[in-house]
């Protein structure tokens, strides 16, 4: 029997899945993560291929005809020395083909459209959009990173909630309720005299990307009427639609297709984003793996794949 193998490689688990020229599951495999950028290098590797061994198990090796990893961290791969980590973790696999390593941004399209081409938007803990042609990304707007952008993104509303928060003390004010829920999930009392300072402290205490963490606080309070967390939803959902815009041409009208905890159904920032983007053929994804391998089956069967069905 014919089939192939779409991974899906996170930076806390892996996916992988082998699929049928028909479309049927043959197999899955669950590992740790495997984003390079994440865990070390060689980590990254032995969890990607446990997870393709995994989805393997009982299946004929010699029947693989295609393999197509979607990751976050593929800048990694341009190192020569990860590269052949990666290499050496094939060979020791035994697998038959050589896996394509491509940006999750591309499978996560793929999983939501059989459209070669058109724009991603992810926005999680960072964001970026990606303009997609023949199923490859060949421009980026946004993905500078929490330092130097990744405007709209969960980090980048957490960020702004806890700026909410500052001001609010530093004016002697009564927090509202994103302040409040802003210095609870600090741990930081309200009515002590030293708050403002205890939350700097708090803030700048941890890991910067840590900051995402109070994101559901601003939809929480947005949800509730709080004017500073409708604000802030306001100004994501902005930012978002405009880096989604400017990673497209003029006048196209291909599919966006939407990635991340910030762009869900049920997120105010995601229902703004689809109000701001109306008229599009907006789309969701929510899973890459799908998108993997449906890519690694056409790659080895052709165009008459039937693709995984659309996430309205």
């Amino acid at each position: 029997m014919s089939y192939v193998v779409g991974v899906d490689a996170g930076g806390t688990a892996t996916r992988a899945m082998a699929m049928a020229a028909d479309g049927t599951q043959l197999g899955a495999g669950l590992a740790g993560g495997a984003n390079p950028n994440s865990v070390p290098p060689e980590e990254a590797a032995g969890a990607m291929t446990a997870a393709i061994a995994a989805a393997l198990d009982g299946l004929d090796p010699a029947g693989l005809r295609a393999c197509v990893v979607g990751m976050a961290g593929t800048s990694k791969l341009t190192d020569p020395a990860i590269a052949e980590m990666f290499e050496r973790a094939w060979r020791r696999a035994g697998l038959p083909v050589t896996p394509e390593v491509v940006s999750d941004a591309v499978t996560a399209f793929a999983a939501a459209t059989p459209e070669p081409d058109g724009t991603v938007l992810i926005a999680g803990t960072g964001s970026i959009a990606g303009r997609i042609r023949g199923r490859r990304m060949v421009a980026v707007a946004g993905g500078y990173g929490w330092l130097l952008g990744d405007e709209g993104s969960g980090f980048w509303i957490g960020r702004e909630a806890v700026r909410a928060a500052l001001d609010v003390l530093s004016r002697g004010g009564q927090p509202g309720p994103l302040a409040g829920s802003v210095l609870a999930e600090a741990g930081v009392d309200p009515g002590e005299p030293r708050a403002f300072h205890r939350l700097i402290a708090a803030a700048n205490g941890d890991l910067p990307v840590r900051l995402a963490r109070f994101a559901p606080l601003v939809s929480t309070a947005a949800v509730a009427g709080d004017p500073v967390a409708c604000a802030i939803v306001e100004d994501a959902a902005r930012l978002l639609v405009d880096t989604a815009l400017a990673a497209r041409e003029p006048g196209e009208r291909s599919p966006v297709v939407l990635v991340g905890s910030v762009l869900g159904q049920g997120s105010p920032v995601g229902r703004r984003v689809r109000a701001g983007l109306a008229g599009l053929d907006v789309l969701a994804s929510s899973d890459g793996v799908l998108g993997a391998a449906w890519l690694a089956a056409v790659a080895a069967f052709g165009e008459h794949v039937s693709h995984p069905k659309r996430v309205p």
